[in-house]
C-alpha cells in the first residue's frame, strides 16, 4: 500500500512551478505516487516528469477541479493510506509530510489537515473560514473594495482572524490548496462535487468531511502558496465563481442552513466541540453498519447463484452471524 498519494490538477500551468511542487512530494521518505491530472489543450506535460512514482492523465478537455481530482482518488482508493490534494503553485519542505502523517496516525478521528500556508514573501494566509453565508461570499467577491472597508470586521470574523494562527485549530472550511486526507474519508463521502466546475468545491468537501471526521489547521509546519486570487482579475473566472456560489447554496441552503450555524458556533466556542464529535462517531458508526450489511448481503447473493443447494445452511449462517 502507498503511504501517500498526491493528485495535482493542472490547466496551462509554467512548467517549473509544477516541478517545484512534484518536487516535494518526491523527496518525501514516505512511499509516494504523484498523479498528475493535466486539464490543457496539449498535452506538453506528458514527458517533462518520468518517473514511476509519477503517472500522467490527459484529459484532452478542461474537466475542471474536482473532476479532475476525482480521476486520480478513483485509481487510489484502497491502495493509499492517506491522499493529497495540491495546488501546482504550491511548495514545501518534503519534511512536513512525515509530520503530517504522523499527526494522523495518532489521531483517527482527523479525517483531514491542513498546515499554515504562507506567501512567497513570509506573509501569512487567512484560509481558515467559517462555512461561508451568502453575504460573506458577496462582500468578499462581488463588492467594490472601497465598500467593503466598512464591512471589514465581518470579513476578518469570516478568516478567523480573531482566532490564533499559531494554534491547532478545528476548522470546518479548509483551503484545497493543501488538504491531507485519510484516504477511508473517501468511503463515508464520496468525492468532489462534479457539479462545481471550478470555486467552492474544496467548502463543500471539507463540510462533507467534517461531518464524520475533525478537520485540523495544523500551523507546526508550514507551505509556500503562490496565491494569485485569479477570479478577481477575470470576468470569465469570476462567472465561474458566481455559478459554483449559487449551486453551492442551492445544495446547503441560503438563509436557513441550520447545521452551518451550529458547525460555525462551535468554532468560536470550544464547548460545543464534544457535541459534533458525537454526532460524527454515530455517523461513522451508522455508515460502517450499512457497509457490513451490504457486504452480507453481496455474498449472500452469491452464494445462492453459485450453489443453489446449499442455499439454506449458507444463509442461515450468515444471518446469524450477521
Amino acid at each position: 500500500m502507498i503511504e501517500i498519494s498526491c493528485s495535482i490538477v493542472l490547466y496551462n500551468n509554467p512548467v517549473q512551478e509544477v516541478r517545484r511542487a512534484i518536487e516535494s512530494v518526491l523527496q518525501s521518505t514516505h512511499s509516494v505516487k504523484v498523479y498528475l491530472v493535466d486539464n490543457s489543450e496539449e498535452d506538453k506535460f506528458r514527458y517533462e516528469f518520468i518517473s514511476p512514482q509519477v503517472e500522467y492523465i490527459y484529459t484532452g478537455e478542461n474537466l475542471g477541479y474536482g473532476r479532475g481530482h476525482n480521476l486520480a482518488i478513483a485509481r487510489v482508493k484502497g491502495r493509499s493510506k492517506y491522499h493529497l490534494i495540491l495546488n501546482p503553485d504550491v511548495e514545501f519542505d518534503p519534511a512536513i509530510l512525515t509530520s503530517l502523517f504522523n499527526f494522523m496516525e495518532k489521531r483517527t478521528d482527523v479525517g483531514l489537515v491542513m498546515p499554515k500556508v504562507l506567501y512567497r514573501n513570509g506573509e501569512l494566509q487567512y484560509l481558515c473560514k467559517r462555512l461561508p453565508s451568502p453575504a460573506d461570499l458577496i462582500l468578499r467577491r462581488f463588492i467594490p473594495k472601497p465598500i467593503k472597508a466598512l464591512f471589514k470586521k465581518s470579513m476578518e470574523s469570516y478568516e478567523l482572524k480573531q482566532k490564533d494562527y499559531n494554534s491547532v485549530m478545528d476548522i470546518p472550511n479548509l483551503s484545497g490548496c493543501f488538504m491531507f486526507i485519510r484516504e477511508e474519508v473517501f468511503r463515508y463521502i464520496g468525492q468532489f462535487d462534479e457539479r462545481y466546475f471550478l470555486y467552492l468545491e474544496d467548502t463543500d468537501l471539507c463540510r462533507r468531511i467534517n461531518a464524520y471526521y475533525r478537520t485540523i489547521y495544523y500551523p507546526s509546519v508550514s507551505i509556500i502558496h503562490g496565491y494569485s486570487k485569479a477570479s478577481y482579475k477575470s470576468l470569465k473566472l469570476m462567472k465561474y465563481h458566481l455559478q459554483s456560489s449559487i449551486k453551492y447554496f442551492n445544495k446547503w441552503g441560503w438563509l436557513f442552513d441550520r447545521s452551518r450555524q451550529l458547525i460555525n458556533a462551535a468554532v468560536l466556542d470550544n464547548q460545543l466541540m464534544p457535541a459534533l464529535e458525537l454526532r460524527r462517531k454515530f455517523r461513522r458508526a451508522e455508515v460502517k453498519a450499512t457497509m457490513i450489511s451490504s457486504s452480507f448481503a453481496e455474498i449472500g447473493s452469491r452464494i445462492v447463484e453459485q450453489h443453489p443447494a446449499k442455499r439454506k445452511t449458507e444463509l442461515f449462517e450468515l444471518d446469524h452471524y450477521a
